[in-house]
């Protein structure tokens, strides 16, 4: 069962590094590429180009809004869904105002600042060094080209849609994400038929980098339950 990866705002390739040797039952990987694209269905139409016919769509943050969006371009293709640390809900306008003016400055040298990674991790985490230059690099690699397009993508709400996905689904939520609440992951379980919600403890937003063998078994083991089951059918 082959796995296609969605990172998040200013996140590559390296998000996943820890969480893979857990997934060696589930190949081949591929890593979807965000980076070129304005729009959260261009990044799904662009994904689903390099994907094989049948896989799982696994997404972090904002890829969360990207794999549910692969699952309504591709429903068809989608063995199952995995939706990591985000949400069915929009920008708020204030939210919106504030990334436009960001992106404005983009061109000022204006990136992602150490205090904004920092609210993304656990409090316990949020002056670990080595753990924000990781993410930082990230930011760094992907530039601030990418930087101003992700700012200013659209990230419509689609909680009156999630009726609409078909296959079995995971959310995970971190207990301390100050950026997505339990209350969203727990939306988005009630919102999509049959899905399930694991919480992971004592991790914030970035549950890939901060609690990587606990996320890598507890998707794996899901990923065997639904394939034994589906087996037994």
């Amino acid at each position: 069962m082959a796995m296609l990866l969605m990172p998040g705002f200013m996140t590559d390739a390296d998000l996943w590094s820890e969480v893979l040797p857990h997934w060696q039952a589930f190949l081949p990987v591929l890593h979807a590429d965000p980076s070129q694209d304005d729009s959260i269905a261009g990044m799904a139409c662009r994904a689903l180009a390099a994907a094989p016919d049948r896989f799982v769509a696994v997404g972090f943050s904002m890829g969360g809004y990207v794999a549910r969006e692969v699952a309504r371009q591709a429903p068809g293709r989608i063995e199952a869904l995995v939706l990591i640390a985000t949400s069915a809900q929009g920008d708020s306008p204030d939210r919106a105002a504030g990334k436009a003016a960001a992106a404005a400055r983009v061109g000022q040298g204006v990136r992602i600042g150490r205090a904004a990674i920092a609210r993304s991790l656990h409090p316990a985490r949020e002056d670990d060094p080595a753990l924000i230059a990781r993410i930082q690099a990230m930011g760094e690699r992907l530039g601030a080209e990418t930087f101003r397009r992700q700012l200013l993508l659209d990230r419509p709400g689609d909680a009156d849609r999630l009726d609409g996905i078909d296959v079995p689904t995971l959310v995970v939520a971190g207990r301390q994400d100050r950026l997505r609440s339990l209350a969203e992951a727990e939306e988005l379980r009630d919102g999509i038929p049959g899905a399930t919600l694991r919480i992971v403890e004592d991790t914030g937003h970035m549950i890939p980098f901060e609690a990587p063998d606990t996320l890598g078994p507890l998707v794996a083991e899901w990923l065997s339950l639904v394939i034994s089951r589906r087996m037994t059918r």
